[in-house]
């Protein structure tokens, strides 16, 4: 049975940009935790994609619950590995198959493993291609590895609409490398880490190209960091960033989801 998707009109909607909610971590008490975030306003969870195994659990969650769960279609980098092309004709199927709001999560991870670096680089810059064609945006993982994705879409650029460099922890220069090229930065819990750095950059970008995101179950938020990143968190973030900025929460979901709403078109692609 579908889960009843509420009206937000007239109230603060705020918008969960970056969530893996079909992950295991939130199989005990998944519906309970999504009725917590909705009680804190927040009314869409857009779901990016991470490889052939997360297709399913991620579109049972479209399922159970359209219009809040929106999924996005495409190959994490960390998944990247020796059988890269024969996922990514899957995930080039799954593309065909149907509508999706963007491809994503998409982007090249340093962090973890160089091993497949050159693998990496040429799933990004296809995925970016099939956006391309599509006219979709993409949903950019760049943890330790700004510059090279930076050198790629300069090689390769990403047409309207852009898209998200999720989870954005760069400087000043960077974000203004990323807006420059016209992507919006998707801020998480990570702004509200006391030495992180991220909320002197949030203070000088100005709201409308950020959006919100929680990662979860990944980097929960203070007073919770360490722990699992649960949806209702986004509105830390949130509150976080109006306090940063000096502005209302109201002002920040309102701003915050007007630009997850205009990359991601999902009033339009909802009403067709």
């Amino acid at each position: 049975m579908k889960a009843e998707f509420p009206s937000f009109a007239g109230e603060m909607l705020l918008a969960d940009t970056h969530t893996h909610l079909y992950a295991g971590a939130f199989d005990a008490d998944r519906p309970a935790l999504i009725e917590a975030a909705r009680k804190q306003g927040v009314g869409r969870f857009y779901l990016p994609n991470i490889d052939v195994e997360s297709i399913g659990p991620m579109l049972a969650l479209e399922e159970h619950w359209p219009g809040l769960c929106i999924p996005m279609m495409g190959l994490h980098p960390c998944h990247v590995l020796a059988d890269y092309r024969t996922v990514l004709a899957r995930i080039e199927q799954e593309l065909a198959r149907r509508e999706w709001v963007a491809i994503g999560e998409i982007g090249i991870d340093l962090y973890w493993d160089k091993t497949y670096f050159k693998e990496q680089q040429e799933a990004f810059q296809l995925q970016v291609r099939w956006a391309n064609e599509k006219k979709l945006p993409v949903a950019i993982h760049s943890r330790q590895s700004f510059a090279e994705i930076i050198a790629l879409l300069d090689e390769q650029p990403k047409l309207t609409p852009q898209g998200i460099f999720h989870c954005f922890t760069g400087t000043l220069e960077e974000a203004r490398q990323a807006i420059d090229r016209g992507f919006y930065l998707g801020i998480g819990g990570v702004v509200t880490f006391k030495k992180s750095g991220l909320d002197a950059v949030v203070e000088k970008v100005p709201l409308e190209h950020l959006v919100l995101e929680t990662d979860a179950p990944y980097l929960a938020p203070t007073p919770h960091r360490g722990k699992r990143n649960l949806p209702e968190y986004v509105r830390l973030v949130a509150e976080k960033i109006a306090e940063i900025k000096g502005v209302s929460l109201e002002e920040v979901a309102r701003v915050t989801t007007e630009n997850a709403e205009r990359i991601f078109g999902w009033e339009a692609k909802s009403e067709q």
